[in-house]
């Protein structure tokens, strides 16, 4: 066999296939890498059998770092620009993903019912989350200054905002206001729904405004409460040291 031949993927053997996997540092890169090298052989050579004895390793479990609401009011108290103001206020009141806030148009924004309607959402659904009444004023100081049309956020040359500008203004805001953690979009949608379950709210609740399937998925929320998790009382407080 040739070397060009031995170096075909068709040819590269199982043990080759395990070494590479193995230099993979993220538990989570290496199931990546591992759901794509699979499809690839079964799609374009039908060699299933080479993963045949490849597990998958375990995923990482890791709890998303979250802001305490004293710093989440730091980023509010920084933030002067009107449009970083409703970027900031949509994602925290009420727990959107990016793409559910570039995608917001304002016919989705219900006054009348004091709800803002999430349309074809992650896995094509549909919710709803509540309308906050002190988002109104700025929503509305927003519009008479930027005059958006269809979407409540507009980029330039009457494009969507995207992702990207999102996650700079979360960077931004989070330096200005001297926060020593990292500070992206996603994680907003995270501190929302912890802070609301310090609030006190019912995670069945949470569940439906965050369009969680399955409410193991919110739980995670309880884990990472900071609040919750400092109320507990040590066993050594029973105990004079």
């Amino acid at each position: 066999m040739s070397k060009i031949d031995k170096d075909h993927p068709k040819n590269i053997n199982e043990m080759d296939i395990k070494g590479f996997l193995n230099n993979c540092i993220r538990p989570n890169t290496q199931r990546n890498y591992h759901s794509a090298i699979k499809l690839f052989y079964d799609i374009c050579f039908n060699q299933k059998q080479k993963f045949k004895n490849i597990p998958y390793t375990k995923a990482e479990k890791r709890l998303p770092i979250v802001l305490s609401v004293d710093e989440v009011q730091r980023m509010f108290d920084v933030c002067v620009n009107l449009k970083h103001k409703v970027i900031l206020s949509l994602l925290y009141s009420c727990g959107l993903r990016v793409s559910e806030l570039i995608n917001l148009k304002w016919e989705h924004i219900d006054r009348a019912r004091m709800v803002i309607n999430i349309i074809g959402a992650k896995g094509n659904k549909d919710r709803q989350v509540m309308l906050s009444a002190v988002l109104i004023p700025v929503l509305e100081c927003y519009f008479l200054e930027y005059k958006s049309k269809v979407y409540v956020l507009n980029g330039q040359f009457g494009l969507k905002y995207s992702a990207g500008s999102v996650l700079q203004v979360m960077k931004q805001l989070g330096a200005k206001a001297n926060i020593g953690k990292r500070v992206w979009t996603h994680q907003m949608r995270h501190n929302s729904f912890t802070h609301m379950v310090e609030n006190g709210v019912d995670i069945n609740l949470i569940q439906k405004l965050a369009g969680h399937n399955n409410v193991k998925t919110t739980l995670i929320y309880t884990h990472i409460s900071g609040n919750l998790i400092s109320k507990i009382q040590s066993p050594l407080s029973n105990i004079k040291i």
